[in-house]
């Protein structure tokens, strides 16, 4: 193999092209329109555009890439994870092109393709399996139930149902988002374990008959199902578990005749039960743990394989613990809204490993996934690998987009998650109003931010020892963090009402005197922003602009969307959480919901509607003013 396309995008291109560079074989790139400047196109020695922003234009088009791999002069493609990874169509496209496949065989990804039909050979070969059922005779007694998309992974085309009432409104709605997302409205149902554990099992066999259990992930913090933490070896699996995982994983692999990576994903109960869940024919998001615990590079095994090399008989051992999150530019707190915008700095320090489709300057749109990167840190032991991550996380400078950063640090330090007491109903157990608390003091950051602003505008004036016409008054700033607002009033030095003292203050570093304790804040300045550590502050101009005000009930876009589906129309009567309308963006469908009793007064928008970020999507009205 001298030349490998990456047929994928961010951060998993670039991952693979780490491998590339250290095992000597030439990078090449595909991009949209919409990464024409990321990261991963800058890393490649060659890269072909792809036309276009939204993925079914650019990256899951099949023909444009096996054109792009031929005309970078590639002889091997690398499907990342995502998109085509596990389309037997484009891999077959790939082979019949003449090139090589790093991957499995199509056959094996077409079986494995629909969780119907997977089920069902497992079930054949000896795997443990949750019994199918038929979204048309599910009864009372078998709730709750998960509808799931036959052809979908990622969280999309899943609904809990627990009431009979409201299973036929989930599976329609599943069908219509696994077609728009797979195109293959297909569903079927399977019973919910309320706080099962998501445990999955890497492979990797040769085409000479050698398949490897290489090792247990536990990947059972989610939101809307989709992993969020996840670490090896898992804090539930013992020995005797551990044994019959590997086992079950081994007979996937092999009833399917599988060559390559992949991962036998399993639900499991407290007690050591687990049920095959799906196969995942490709590389997963989360394989950095695994390499971090057994010092093996997934991505040059997967090449060693797809060049026809034998893998040894045995894997090796573990050592340690390594817990990986996954950073999301996204507002926990806000239903896991995504957030678009530019990424002014995103810098992690520490002895942790960053793999990122970002960089400085690098602009969050709405046609991708919303992560940013995957943190890692690796240890002796599980409690030293959680606080290391979270020490690094909490120092990371990530400015200019909203990130679900302080909930993944709560996660870490919290006492049930470092007992190992986890599974996927975490977050619903724990709330998020506990779980997403911002991380740093707002108070002292915005104390912080005024005297840096005051140091910045002594830095810059023609006047340093400044000049004001009324001596006695105290200097004020207002900033706003997320709905809070912060009033700093100050003079000579010391915080009007408190026990704060300035000690020294530069642009961009404050020292502060509290009560006695000396404390130290970096600061950075934006147009419209600055970030104090972890605390991301909004300075509120002295006067409001003319017009700048929206009418009462006004709901606004909370980012760039397309409108997929509108429940009411002008002068509706609704209630406090009924949906008004979906947007889709980022891969997930949002609910706007009313936010009181009223009435439905202006619905300015229609289905297939694009809209941007603060666009007006309806005014609710209170039923008095109607």
């Amino acid at each position: 193999m001298r030349n490998l396309l990456v047929a994928n995008r961010g951060e998993i291109a670039r991952r693979v092209f780490r491998t590339c560079a250290e095992l000597g074989i030439a990078r090449a790139a595909v991009f949209s329109d919409a990464d024409a400047d990321s990261p991963h196109v800058a890393e490649a020695d060659t890269a072909v555009r792809l036309p276009g922003e939204a993925p079914a234009d650019t990256y899951l088009r099949a023909d444009l890439l096996v054109a792009a791999a031929k005309a970078t002069g590639a002889d091997a493609v690398h499907p990342g994870y995502g998109f085509l990874s596990e389309n037997a169509g484009f891999a077959q496209a790939v082979l019949d092109a003449g090139l090589t496949w790093v991957g499995p065989p199509p056959a094996a990804i077409g079986l494995m393709g629909s969780k119907v039909e997977a089920k069902r050979i497992m079930a054949a070969a000896g795997v443990p399996v949750l019994a199918e059922l038929d979204p048309a005779t599910v009864t009372e007694d078998e709730l709750p139930v998960l509808v799931k998309a036959s052809a979908g992974g990622g969280g999309r085309g899943m609904r809990v149902v627990r009431e009979l009432g409201e299973l036929a409104g989930a599976v329609e709605s599943a069908r219509a988002e696994a077609a728009s997302a797979f195109g293959d409205p297909a569903v079927f149902c399977e019973r919910y374990l309320e706080t099962g554990r998501h445990i999955e099992v890497q492979v990797l066999a040769d085409t000479h008959g050698t398949v490897w259990a290489v090792g247990e992930r536990e990947c059972s913090i989610q939101r809307r199902h989709q992993k969020v933490v996840e670490e090896a070896p898992s804090p539930l699996v013992d020995d005797r578990m551990r044994a019959e995982l590997f086992d079950a994983a081994r007979k996937a692999a092999q009833a399917i005749d599988y060559v390559g990576a992949g991962t036998a994903e399993f639900l499991a109960t407290n007690d050591g039960k687990f049920f095959f869940l799906e196969m995942n024919t490709r590389l997963q998001v989360e394989h950095p743990v695994t390499e971090l615990v057994s010092g093996l590079d997934l991505v040059a095994l997967q090449i060693r394989i797809a060049e026809g090399h034998r893998l040894p008989a045995d894997p090796p051992q573990w050592t340690g613990h390594a817990i990986e999150v996954r950073l999301y530019a996204e507002d926990p707190a806000a239903d896991w809204q995504p957030q678009t915008g530019t990424l002014r700095r995103f810098a992690v320090p520490g002895d942790v490993r960053v793999d990122s489709g970002v960089a400085d300057g690098s602009v969050i749109g709405v046609h991708y996934d919303p992560m940013l990167a995957k943190v890692i840190a690796w240890a002796p032991g599980r409690a030293e690998a959680a606080r290391k991550l979270a020490a690094a996380l909490e120092a990371a400078e990530i400015h200019g987009v909203r990130t679900n950063r302080d909930l993944l640090v709560n996660v870490l330090r919290h006492p049930e998650f470092l007992a190992g007491n986890i599974d996927t109903a975490f977050f619903g157990r724990h709330g998020l109003a506990t779980l997403a608390a911002p991380l740093g003091d707002e108070r002292l950051a915005a104390v912080a931010a005024a005297f840096a602003d005051a140091a910045a505008n002594r830095a810059g004036s023609r006047f340093p020892g400044g000049w004001r016409n009324v001596p006695s008054a105290p200097q004020r700033k207002r900033y706003t963090a997320g709905e809070r607002e912060h009033t700093v009033e100050y003079r000579d030095g010391k915080v009007e009402g408190e026990d704060i003292t300035l000690v020294s203050a530069t642009p961009d570093r404050v020292v502060l005197d509290v009560s006695g304790i000396r404390r130290g804040f970096d600061v950075a300045r934006y147009p419209g922003l600055v970030c104090v550590g972890p605390v991301a502050l909004t300075p509120v101009p002295r006067f409001t602009e003319p017009g700048a005000t929206l009418a009462a009930g006004s709901l606004v876009a909370p980012m760039p969307g397309t409108v997929l589906r509108v429940a009411v129309a002008a002068g509706d009567t609704v209630a406090a959480g009924d949906p008004l309308l979906w947007l889709e963006a980022m891969k997930m469908e949002h609910r706007i919901s009313a936010p009181a009793d009223g009435v439905v007064a202006e619905l300015p928008v229609a289905v297939g509607r694009q809209v941007e970020v603060g666009a007006v999507l309806a005014v609710v009205s209170p039923k008095e003013e109607q």
